[in-house]
């Protein structure tokens, strides 16, 4: 007992002692203490956390654990994260984000929280160049292959943009060293970064077949096995109207009427002898290919009224993908199911709600969205609707690859406090089986609905 009065008591005192020593100066702005007198200098603490409510149409012969599952209503975390940002000295900066992805009740049991990022920079020169280095997602391609997940402009990211997610990367981020920077209107990154090896992913990632079923990998491209060569990527854009930050390399969806930006951009991605692949199945030599990839984007978030903050959203990319020849990935969020092999026939698709995500081909990515103005709904804040859509030609599939969103956010208190509601419509795709050609099944589309809530502070 006399312990934990003494404890109690300890604690006061500190309390006492940091209220009447860091109040005023040290701590405003949020979760953010100042480390010198002209607050130049500080560390900030954010969070987040988005839960998902999901209704999801399963793809044909999906399972779970063996059960056959038509459907699946579920309950899961698809993102909770933690960064602390410490401008350490004028010219020093420090970035760390970890947490977790992607927990529903098919998960592993008591995931465990992972670093995202870690890294640290310096300002050689005025802003024009920013040196850094760590486990970073200054990424390329396009805008949304660094995505700010706090600020969303539909339900979930543009995960098109996102091509080697948790296969040679952890969640788009790699070890490695960057170059940034901001030259009046010109906003550019650089990196070099260690591809982390696929024998490694927290999912087994599929090499080349041998053997009898060596058929299989006849001119089709998997991600080599070998050890890996160094990842480059950059991305450039021309920043027309209001500036945007570039303290870490997250780029927002929305600004909620905040601020005009007019952005035009353009990225690229290459890694020497990533892919591996066969010109016919009785071809013993196995032959290199790079993963090459190309992006032109333009971004667009105007306010209309400063005051009434109601604004219009759009987004629209070109992408090209090349991982050699015929890679195609299927690809689920947060997947429903586990296997196939229930009475109906399995799809291309596989489980639950996969569809072809990524391959080597052309993507035309869009995205649009109306904020209504902030007292639309008095204290209950406004609506923000929008719609999404990729339009994909794989060089694997006979069709195109057609996915669209439909929804609305309820901003309630800014990103702080978000509601949204989405519905997806994903092809279903087949395999003939007397041509081996892969031909969308019109008739059998799947659909999902989920309910987000998204706290952050």
């Amino acid at each position: 007992m006399r312990k934990i009065i003494l404890i109690f008591l300890c604690s006061l005192t500190i309390i006492a002692i940091a209220q009447s020593t860091l109040t005023g100066v040290r701590f405003k702005d949020g979760l953010k203490i100042y480390l010198n007198d002209d607050s130049t200098c500080y560390v900030k603490g954010t969070g987040l956390a988005q839960i998902w409510l999901r209704y999801n149409q399963n793809n044909p012969g999906s399972t779970v654990y063996g059960t056959p599952k038509d459907d699946t209503y579920d309950v899961g975390l698809r993102r909770v994260r933690y960064q602390t940002l410490a401008q350490v000295t004028n010219k020093v900066f420090f970035y760390a984000q970890f947490g977790i992805n992607n927990l529903n009740t098919l998960s592993v049991r008591k995931t465990g929280l992972f670093f995202h990022d870690v890294t640290a920079e310096y300002n050689v020169y005025k802003n024009h160049l920013i040196l850094g280095g760590g486990l970073h997602g200054w990424n390329g391609t396009a805008r949304f292959s660094s995505s700010s997940v706090s600020s969303i402009l539909a339900m979930d990211l543009p995960t098109v943009q996102e091509t080697t997610n948790d296969v040679n990367d952890q969640f788009v981020r790699r070890l490695g060293v960057f170059a940034k920077g901001k030259i009046g209107s010109f906003d550019y990154r650089l990196s070099a970064a260690n591809p982390l090896p696929i024998q490694n992913a927290l999912y087994p990632i599929q090499s080349i077949p041998t053997g009898s079923l060596a058929i299989t990998a006849t001119n089709t491209a998997y991600f080599s096995s070998k050890a890996p060569e160094v990842n480059y990527q950059g991305y450039f854009m021309w920043q027309f109207l209001d500036k945007e930050a570039n303290q870490v390399p997250y780029m927002m969806g929305s600004y909620l009427g905040k601020k005009r930006v007019f952005n035009i951009g353009s990225g690229f991605q290459f890694q020497k002898d990533a892919m591996v692949y066969r010109n016919s199945a009785i071809d013993t030599t196995i032959r290199y290919t790079a993963l090459q990839q190309i992006g032109a984007d333009v971004f667009f978030d105007y306010y209309f009224n400063k005051d009434k903050q109601n604004a219009v959203t759009a987004y629209a990319a070109f992408l090209s993908y090349d991982f050699g020849p015929n890679y195609i990935r299927n690809a689920a969020v947060m997947n429903t199911a586990t296997g196939i092999g229930g009475p109906s026939i399995p799809s291309f698709n596989g489980a639950g709600n996969a569809f072809p995500l990524v391959g080597t081909g052309q993507v035309i990515y869009l995205q649009a969205a109306y904020l209504f103005k902030k007292d639309l709904l008095k204290r209950q804040g406004t609506l923000q609707p929008y719609v999404s859509g990729i339009y994909a030609n794989y060089q694997k599939l006979k069709d195109p690859t057609l996915v669209y969103n439909v929804g609305f956010n309820w901003i309630m208190s800014g990103q702080n406090s978000k509601l949204s509601l989405d519905y997806q419509s994903r092809p279903i795709f087949n395999t003939d089986p007397l041509t081996g050609d892969i031909h969308e099944t019109k008739s059998a589309r799947r659909g999902q609905i989920i309910l987000q809530y998204q706290v952050a502070f």
